[in-house]
């Protein structure tokens, strides 16, 4: 990893820390979807920790019901994947949830969508 002058990280320590979060659990849900075909594909969006790493909240690219499901099923899966393969204090709780930002992308298509056939 790249230090800037002064020993500095180039962004802040809980951007690496998410990012590093986003990887191990990405990684982790391939090998549940495959063998649990009820996660479906889902992409993880992004992940935010709280300031003390006590909590994490995943950003799913959707979340059905059946696939919340199975991640409150696997939720220790998941955070003894980030203990493993991270070198972090404590392991965050991960939270799971349907990434705002692709439902309002979603609609703001849809609304376009509707504009184009009716200009047509």
């Amino acid at each position: 990893m790249a230090h800037s002058p002064g020993g500095h990280h180039p962004y802040p320590r809980s951007a690496r820390v998410n990012q590093i979060l986003r990887e191990v659990i990405s990684e982790e849900l391939v090998r549940i979807s495959d063998t649990d075909e009820r996660l479906g594909l889902l992409t993880v969006t992004g992940v935010e920790t709280t300031p003390d790493m006590r909590q994490a909240m995943v950003y799913l690219d959707s979340l059905s019901d059946e696939a919340r499901a199975v991640l409150e099923e696997r939720r220790s899966q998941l955070q003894s994947a980030v203990n493993v393969q991270t070198r972090l204090k404590r392991t965050p709780k991960l939270s799971f949830m349907a990434d705002p930002a692709v439902a309002s992308g979603e609609a703001v298509e849809e609304i376009l969508r509707r504009r184009s056939h009716d200009d047509e």
